[in-house]
């Protein structure tokens, strides 16, 4: 049997990253896609072919016989550890083949991506597939991508990514009583209201500058912070779950300016919080020089990738925007960016090839 799954990366476009905070978040998928094809095998091997956020190819492969083969190396081959650990069987095995448009480690949810594929693929190939056509089934994946990726691969992380790789399309999330983690049989879903078939088209263009970060890196200080109390973190928290709430009107109206305004909030209490960096920063202050209606980043910040809306932008693909003076002037600054657009696409995909 031989299995083929995707799933697409995406773009924050306002209310990140209160989703592991109980809050909301607007977000969009890319066309850029990870794919994973799986066949049935005596053994777990695995062969990933990926494009870093600079553009440079690698890859690696492996063939994991043993238990300890399982364990965490800090490699790309650890996702596919994760997915044999959680599917909780020594036996799991396939020749696995797993490649992705989307850069990694760039704030788009590429890791994600390819978690999300991975284990749609592995379910379908292990005879476990949740029922593509019950009701229930992609806030079920997305809940299990979630556990895969916090307890198996011990990444922290908030919840946009899982539901938005795994659902796609062009999504308000309500995120409210998951502020504090539980078991997988235990977790709230999440409230997804689509609006891909109201408004396809955005002015809205990511930049990805090539520089690479780690999500859970970025993410955990802050998270123990709100933990803690801090009520810095507290405060702001609430503040972009709030704007998320006024975008969709924003955006369903389609007054670019005051949904500009609205992301140039969040990154400013993203800033005050400590959670964008210094790169993320220089980058959102370059876009908004050059004329930049709006901009902010993409993802959980340290680096990686920002967003940013001007009409002229509208419904025009990434790579036709690289001769706009916004761009030209970051890709000027940042010569191994990438123009990415968000556009409403299907998430998850799997199916057997026979």
């Amino acid at each position: 049997m031989k299995v083929l799954a995707s799933a697409p990366g995406r773009a924050g476009i306002l209310g990140n990253p209160t989703d592991g905070y109980g809050g909301a978040v607007m977000s969009c998928s890319v066309t850029e896609r990870a794919t994973v094809t799986l066949a049935s095998a005596q053994t777990l091997r695995a062969r990933v072919h990926l494009v870093a956020s600079g553009g440079a190819n690698r890859v690696l492969s492996g063939e994991l016989r043993q238990r300890e083969d399982l364990h965490l190396r800090g490699d790309e081959l650890d996702v596919v550890r994760a997915v044999a650990r959680f599917l909780g069987r020594d036996g799991f095995a396939a020749d696995i083949d797993i490649s992705t448009e989307v850069p990694l480690r760039a704030g788009l949810a590429g890791s994600t991506a390819v978690l999300a594929s991975l284990l749609a693929g592995a379910l379908l190939l292990d005879g476990r597939d949740p029922q593509p056509d019950h009701p229930q089934y992609r806030y079920l994946l997305a809940e299990m991508v979630r556990t895969v990726e916090l307890h198996f691969l011990e990444v922290q992380c908030g919840y946009q990514d899982q539901y938005m790789t795994v659902f796609g399309g062009l999504n308000y999330m309500d995120f409210r009583g998951k502020e504090l983690y539980r078991t997988l049989d235990r977790e709230p879903f999440a409230t997804i209201e689509p609006l891909g078939q109201l408004l396809s088209n955005l002015p809205l263009v990511v930049i990805s500058t090539g520089q690479e970060r780690v999500s859970g890196a970025v993410l955990k200080p802050v998270r123990d912070r709100w933990l803690e109390g801090d009520p810095v973190v507290r405060r702001g928290y609430r503040e972009i779950a709030e704007l998320a709430s006024h975008g969709k009107r924003a955006l369903l109206a389609q007054d670019w300016r005051a949904f500009a305004q609205l992301m140039n909030q969040n990154h400013s209490i993203q800033q005050q919080v400590g959670a964008s960096g210094e790169l993320i920063d220089e980058a959102v202050d370059l876009a908004r020089q050059a004329g930049a209606w709006g901009a902010k980043l993409a993802g959980a910040g340290g680096g990686g990738s920002i967003i940013l809306l001007h009409p002229d932008f509208l419904g025009q693909p990434g790579e036709a925007l690289a001769t706009h003076p916004i761009a030209r002037a970051l890709l000027a600054r940042y010569p191994q960016a990438r123009l990415i657009s968000p556009r409403p696409a299907p998430g998850v995909t799997c199916q057997a090839l026979g």
